[in-house]
């Protein structure tokens, strides 16, 4: 078939559905010199992996949403044509059934051929994705980032929504989209997703000691919390006992003989013996912090170590095998059929027949942080995992995929060789009915698969899932516990939060417990109903026993 064959003889409303039949300049390109197999793009930079700032205490503020002017990526006549540039025999194909897609009028055949677009389109992306290690062009970064193969299959206020949505990741947070992401794992900044081994040079010795480095990075990190815990509860004991020693030095005249001081009074004697107790917390703590210091200088002379070795053996930046890229595309893939489900819409590209989003609606960066910042305001645990007793926040990282799904899941709840400080990993596609119950999907599986971690082999009797298994059984539910409860917590978060009672009264006290809402949102549902208030004053008595 000759190169231009098929867009001569393109159908006229197909033109006019592409923006093709007002000038000639607007004719959809000619094929014949791209479809072959050139190379761009390839390539990868240094950097090392993430790492987890502890201090950080909630995500940040969103200022812009929206860039003021957009981009005009999306106006070019040409952006067809060079997104599927150089991908070989795949993008004809892709081209092929794509038009037979758009021109059929019947509308049996035309479901035919969108089934048959959707495997070849996918296969026409990984070719795409294995180039995201190097700069992809704009167009391509475009058709990883938001599934736009041609803009003129969106709206103009699509348009020009689209290219307005911020770039690049200002705040630097770890919300990234998919060409952020596939960049990541293919320069070797984030682990692969996938279970097997990264393949890499060397006989895999950089990628052995990097997990190790990752694993004694987080040992580092966990302990530097530790020891600034240990400072800080320093600090404070020894503010109270300046603040008592200064009780006692109070002195008033005796009222038998006014030229000597009075005896201590009961405050004072309470205050002495306090210090007591005080100068015993502060021997202890001491004795804590001394080990700490040593768990520290241990684990900052393993890092250096380890480091030491990476550039041995050629330095810090670890060259991956395509393997890599491949595998999390694949990867990628099988997240995205599981934000849609069986039912859900597979179609794999943007189109206006399918985008029904409102601007707040569409999962972009800055719509996602907003998001997970209103569900921490209400569970003020979401994103905090407990090591050594110290509980941290540890904010995951959130890939965003651009399909019509409705739910968001997590992938894993820490990578398994920085179980301390390591991020999970949630999905969340960006084209949901409604966003928030998405990213709320996402939150509410990290949450399962966090707490089943930490309980072990006792999930099914200790903690949030052992309590929640215990009431599930104790119902004689069937099904899938963890979708129980992903709904369960998404009533939680939705209805209790505002005070609606809509859960069973055994799971009410289980996530009040183990899911507490933050102080904020307590204080204001202890006044709504005796049931929240009985809650909170469990709370009180929990506060004051030993074993809470």
């Amino acid at each position: 078939m000759a190169g231009n064959d098929v867009f001569d003889d393109m159908d006229p409303e197909l033109a006019a559905l592409l923006g093709t039949a007002s000038t000639e300049s607007n004719k959809l390109p000619d094929f014949s010199d791209i479809f072959g197999g050139g190379k761009e793009g390839e390539g990868s930079d240094g950097g090392s992996r993430d790492s987890v700032d502890l201090s950080n205490t909630g995500f940040p503020v969103i200022t812009k949403r929206l860039e003021e002017k957009g981009h005009d990526s999306f106006n070019d006549q040409n952006y067809y044509k060079s997104a599927l540039l150089n991908e070989g025999d795949i993008a004809q194909r892709v081209h092929t059934i794509l038009q037979k897609f758009l021109t059929t009028k019947d509308p049996k055949d035309r479901s035919v051929f969108r089934q048959q677009f959707i495997a070849p389109y996918w296969e026409f992306l990984f070719n795409v994705a294995r180039k995201a290690a190097g700069d992809l062009p704009h167009y391509k970064k475009f058709l990883l980032r938001f599934g736009i193969l041609h803009p003129n299959f969106l709206k103009a206020e699509s348009r020009d929504y689209f290219s307005k949505v911020v770039v690049e990741n200002e705040l630097e947070q770890p919300v990234l989209y998919m060409d952020e992401w596939l960049h990541g794992v293919g320069t070797s900044k984030m682990r692969s997703s996938a279970t097997d081994e990264v393949r890499v040079t060397k006989v895999n010795v950089q990628s052995k000691l990097q997990q190790a480095l990752e694993k004694a990075q987080g040992k580092l990190d966990g302990t530097r919390t530790i020891v600034k815990q240990k400072d800080r509860e320093r600090n404070e004991i020894e503010k109270i006992i300046r603040n008592r020693i200064e009780t006692i030095y109070e002195r008033n005249p005796m009222r038998e003989i006014p030229d000597i001081s009075d005896c201590l009074y009961e405050g004072q004697k309470s205050a002495a013996v306090e210090i007591q107790n005080l100068l015993k917390d502060l021997l202890k703590n001491d004795n804590e912090l001394d080990s700490s210091v040593r768990d520290y200088v241990a684990a900052e002379s393993e890092v250096q170590m380890l480091r030491d070795k990476i550039e041995a053996e050629g330095g810090s930046t670890v060259t991956v095998d395509i393997g890599a890229l491949d595998s999390e595309f694949n990867t990628i893939r099988q997240m995205a059929k599981m934000t849609c489900g069986r039912q859900g819409n597979h179609f794999p590209i943007l189109t206006g027949d399918y985008f029904h989003c409102g601007p707040n609606d569409v999962a972009t960066r800055e719509n996602v942080l907003t998001m997970l910042a209103r569900i921490e305001s209400i569970d003020a645990e979401a994103f905090c995992r407990i090591y050594k007793n110290k509980l941290n926040r540890i904010s995951p990282y959130v890939l965003l995929i651009p399909t019509y799904g409705d739910t968001g899941f997590c992938w894993e709840p820490f990578d398994r060789y920085n179980r301390a400080t390591s991020r999970g990993r949630i999905v969340i596609p960006m084209y949901p009915k409604n966003l928030y119950i998405a990213v709320l999907t996402a939150v509410a599986d990290l949450r399962w698969q966090v707490a089943k971690e930490k309980a072990s082999f006792y999930w099914m009797e200790e903690g949030l899932t052992g309590h929640y298994y215990l009431w599930f059984q104790s119902q004689k539910l069937k099904g899938d516990i963890k979708e129980f409860f992903i709904n369960d917590y998404i009533m939680w978060m939705t209805k209790e939060a505002e005070g609606i009672q809509k859960l069973d009264k055994d799971i009410r006290g289980t996530f009040w417990r183990y899911m507490p809402f933050t102080r904020e949102v307590k204080e204001k549902l202890k006044t709504r109903n005796l049931v929240y208030q009985e809650l909170y004053q469990r709370d009180l008595n929990r506060a004051m026993s030993d074993g809470y």
